[in-house]
């Protein structure tokens, strides 16, 4: 069983409440005779500065990439809560093994990120293999594509930076909604800046961020709860002088959702399967519990008007209890076993899967330099400097136990057997990253952009409950990589950009650790991935739009089936190389009282020179060809009063590697209302929402892990509403 937890979390999730409660009191007794803040209405603006590309304040509009900033307000508008909700929002952002209660998988550009190499915090590396609040958070940056620019190791397909919010002028807001078959979610946002006593009435700041939930989602079977506490304070030390520290507590406890999978070699009619049957529904099922602790350092110092100097620190500490009654593969009952899928008749084989008390610990520490300065008689932005990280993980052994037969209806009885009978992988992980960024202005409408990064990894792995017949050996191994990242932008017009960029990335990456693995924790190969790239961009007023064209290759791995000793074992290879181009198209426009924001995204994903010729040509599982998303609003009737509505379409999803079976194509409508009250000097902000409107039945994505299928279907439809009260 789970060891005791060092953050209880009764108290202090009824603390969130009442946190939230006494906002409430105390404002409206203070009877405070300062104003109310207006209401500030941020919508995706190109205008928008972008951290995640590395080039400082400069607006999306003006880099020579792809990049996309969603807003909290975004975010609360539509009900999200987690960083899957982003694949609602953008197009080249998908679903990648995303279920209920457990962590958030996302794919840019058809790629599965690594949650433990391609996730930043106001950005520094953190591990995202946790449940990530986000009531704290002012937005979320997407960088798509190659990242080696911003990564020392990472996955091609881009980058999430989480920017947390900072103290900012008087501000309090109360939170109160409601959803789904009871869901009860309490948040509180509270900022003010403080007198130093020698005449600076603005030199202190301090943030609040509070919040709770009690989670009773449609998903049956998967109540939990919630709660998140988040501190962050600045001080103006001198004029040029700015100090910032953070800290942030979080704890999750929710019971995961495992997938469908195909019966036998036949896909389930959608139509056929409830969404709210949650098939980890045994007596003896446990929630996963998801802790978090993390805390941030900033200094910046203003040498003079052209030179910054900054030191930024940040640790991380994740505790996890990862349980699950889990599905994988079918004996039948005339002994034909499947293990990719489940038995024709609906039934599968159960396992009792337990990991408790795990941990991951990050540390970061980035020293930098920015500024301008003219050489050869060219003006440039320089970004330089280095980042040392250090992540460790510390498990213990775990267990992979077959409990007995289910179904897909979920009314089989199975039996625990929690012994912790499987190995597990330890591991530490060191990078030194050296990185030096440019923009120069060659000429009145010419930019050049480089940037360069060059990474020393130091990383070791050891197994732990090792079992007898088991292998144990140690992994260790030092690399030096260097990734380059080159660009060039034409200004047509001061609105109008056109550009051209090239880069590269690099993945260290390890065999999964499960005991079918033969080569289970060992290192692969480094991968390198390159990544060019053309688009138009154009920032105004009244429309904000991009459209460009890509191209992004890596070396592809690949599970060899393999049989050892008269079981059925798996190998984990690189195996030929793995090619996405495609074409995106971003918009946002505005106009009076309303606007659109639509992307798209049109991918040919293939796979190429794999050892298994019948491979060559074809489409990687789960990934959609085409994909449109659109956000609409609009001010009707009342004044204050907003309409909303969301559309969501994805283009059909090979299942298999072989793409002999493939997923329908899907689209779903989300519809919602924002509704502004002003009380003389404080405002209420009325929300509600339903999600997927026709109710409708669908294979929301295929995940293919571990040689196995496995099927997610759409959330039925969901409504909600929530009250927040601006003082």
């Amino acid at each position: 069983m789970a060891t005791s937890s060092p953050l209880n979390p009764f108290p202090l999730r009824r603390l969130a409440f009442a946190l939230a409660a006494a906002g409430l009191s105390f404002h409206a007794a203070a009877q405070t005779t300062s104003p109310a803040l207006p209401s500030v209405v941020v919508k995706g603006s190109a205008e928008a500065p972008a951290t995640v590309g590395g080039f400082g304040d400069t607006p999306v509009a003006k880099l020579p990439m792809q990049a996309s900033v969603v807003s909290a307000e975004q975010l609360t508008d539509r009900g999200l809560t987690s960083l899957a909700g982003l694949t609602l929002l953008d197009a080249s952002v998908g679903d990648s093994y995303n279920s209920a209660g457990y962590v958030s998988y996302l794919k840019i550009r058809g790629y599965d990120l690594d949650n433990r190499f391609n996730f930043r915090r106001d950005g520094l590396p953190i591990n995202a293999e946790t449940a990530l609040p986000l009531a704290n958070k002012s937005s979320l940056e997407v960088l798509k594509g190659t990242s080696g620019i911003q990564a020392g190791t990472s996955a091609p397909g881009g980058l999430v930076n989480l920017v947390v919010k900072r103290p900012t002028t008087e501000l309090t807001s109360v939170m109160l909604g409601v959803s789904e078959r009871g869901t009860l979610e309490s948040s509180m946002d509270w900022s003010r800046r403080f007198g130093d006593g020698h005449g600076n009435d603005k030199a202190f700041g301090l943030r609040v961020n509070v919040a709770a939930a009690k989670l009773r989602p449609e998903l049956r079977d998967a109540e939990g709860n919630r709660w998140m506490l988040a501190v962050a304070g600045d001080w103006r030390a001198t004029r040029d002088t700015l100090v910032e520290a953070e800290v942030e507590i979080s704890r999750q406890s929710q019971p995961s959702q495992p997938g469908f999978s195909l019966l036998g070699s036949q896909l389930p009619d959608a139509k056929s399967i409830d969404p709210r049957t949650n098939l980890n529904n045994q007596s003896w099922s446990q929630p996963v519990v998801f802790e978090g602790r993390t805390a941030s350092l900033r200094v910046q110092h203003q040498l003079n008007a052209d030179w910054k100097l900054q030191a930024h620190a940040a640790i991380q500490r994740l505790v996890t209890d990862d349980r699950l009654a889990y599905p994988f593969g079918c004996t039948a009952g005339d002994g034909t076993y499947y293990p990719s899928t489940y038995c024709p008749d609906g039934t599968f084989d159960q396992y009792d899967f337990r990991s408790d008390n795990e941990h991951r610990n990050s540390d970061a520490l980035d020293l930098s330099a920015q500024g301008r300065t003219t050489l050869g008689g060219l003006a440039h932005q320089i970004t330089a400097g280095v980042l040392f990280s250090r992540y460790k993980s510390r498990l213990q052994g775990q267990a992979y136990n077959w409990a007995g037969t289910g179904n897909i209806w979920g009314t089989l009885p199975t039996v625990a057997d929690p012994t912790l009978g499987s190995t597990n992988t330890d591991r530490t992980e060191r990078s030194t990253e050296f990185y030096f960024r440019d923009a120069v202005q060659l000429g009145e409408r010419w930019q050049g952009w480089l940037g360069l990064r060059h990474t020393r990894l130091d990383r070791d792995s050891t197994l732990v409950n090792v079992q007898p017949g088991d292998e144990n050996a140690p992994t260790s191994y030092r690399q030096s990589v260097t990734t380059p990242w080159l660009g060039l932008s034409y200004a047509i017009d001061p609105q109008l950009l056109a550009y051209a960029s090239w880069g590269e990335g690099v993945e260290s990456a390890v065999a999964p650790n499960l005991p079918i693995y033969v080569n289970a924790g060992r290192p692969l190969a480094a991968i390198r991935s390159r990544q060019w790239e053309i688009g138009l961009k154009s920032g105004s007023r009244s429309v904000d739009w991009s459209v460009n064209y890509f191209d992004i290759s890596k070396p592809a791995t690949r599970d060899v089936p393999l049989t050892v000793n008269g079981e059925d074992r798996l190998e984990s290879r690189i195996d030929g190389e793995q090619n996405h181009r495609g074409v995106e198209a971003q918009a946002d426009l505005k106009w009076t009282g309303g606007g659109l924001l639509a992307s798209a995204m049109k991918l040919r994903a293939r796979r190429e020179g794999s050892a298994d010729a019948t491979l060559n040509g074809l489409k990687p599982t789960n990934v959609p060809e085409t994909v449109l998303k659109l956000q609409a609003r609009q001010n009707v009737g009342l004044p204050g009063l907003e309409l909303q509505a969301g559309v969501v379409y994805e283009g059909k999803r090979m299942v298999l590697p072989d793409n002999s079976l493939a997923i329908p194509s899907w689209t779903r409508l989300d519809l919602g209302a924002r509704y502004e009250q002003n009380i003389g000097r404080q405002q209420l902000i009325w929300r509600v929402g339903v999600d997927n409107v026709t109710d409708r039945r669908a294979w929301r994505e295929s995940p293919y892990q571990y040689g196995h299928v496995y099927l997610y279907p759409l959330a039925n439809r969901t409504w909600r509403a929530s009250l927040e009260w601006v003082l």
